[in-house]
């Protein structure tokens, strides 16, 4: 077990660290933001006019992406299910919009598929991580994108030494249901109340506190952190987090 020391607060007996992907500890703000731009975009080439809303609707506005909108804390299935509900507003039969949707998805996938376009791991946090693992915590990503998106991002990023649970959302659940982080511990083979949770959405928080988490570190830049009020401690840099 481990002592954890972020700013005023200190966590003890910790014995893993489950990290959130998507804005935590992967800088995808823009990636994501191209995305849901092409999404829309080849929705909108066969529907006119959908493009702007389908933007709205991923939390899109321009260069902003919205940091708790639905583009950047929902799953890919959330947001398919969004996309054909607007689709299905113009008359489209369900099952119809349902298949455009997907095909548009999996179409602009496609497009931001090589591992060239992937988005980075942020300066200096495979370093923390690093120290973290060396310390004895075991460390895991749950993410509300695929499990396949989280194997790539950790190979991609060089984390295979440090990350132990790869995880990802592959059904109707998705985050927050603590269900999520239950089953993230239990891979991990570490009790709920011993695991700190590190993420930059509401949802990710939810999700661990709701589980009984030892704590919920919210990490995000100063300008967003209304976001996460609900969290113990909010966190600019992984390097605040520090072994006592």
């Amino acid at each position: 077990m481990v002592n954890i020391q972020v700013k005023e607060i200190t966590f003890t007996g910790i014995e893993a660290i489950i990290f959130d992907k998507d804005g935590t500890l992967q800088n995808s703000q823009d990636f994501l933001r191209n995305l849901a731009q092409k999404r829309s975009r080849l929705i909108d080439a066969q529907i006119p006019g959908m493009g702007e809303p389908l933007l709205m609707a991923f939390g899109v506005d321009g260069d902003w992406l919205n940091p708790a909108g639905l583009m950047a804390v929902g799953s890919r299935r959330e947001n398919q299910i969004a996309a054909a509900a607007y689709i299905a507003e113009t008359g489209v039969g369900w099952l119809e919009s349902i298949e455009m949707a997907k095909k548009a998805f999996d179409e602009a996938d496609g497009w931001l598929k090589k591992d060239g376009d992937l988005p980075p791991l942020f300066s200096g946090y495979l370093e923390v991580l690093k120290v973290l693992h060396e310390a004895g915590l075991k460390l895991g990503i749950l993410s509300a994108d695929s499990t396949e998106a989280v194997k790539r991002f950790v190979q991609y990023s060089q984390l295979s030494p440090y990350i132990q649970l790869q995880m990802g959302v592959e059904s109707e659940l998705s985050k927050p249901d603590p269900a999520l982080f239950l089953q993230g511990c239990d891979r991990l083979g570490v009790t709920p109340g011993m695991t700190l949770m590190v993420g930059d959405s509401p949802g990710d928080i939810q999700m661990a506190a709701q589980a009984g988490a030892a704590g919920c570190i919210g990490i995000c830049a100063p300008t967003s952190q209304q976001n996460l009020k609900a969290a113990n401690v909010i966190i600019s840099h992984l390097n605040q987090i520090k072994i006592k």
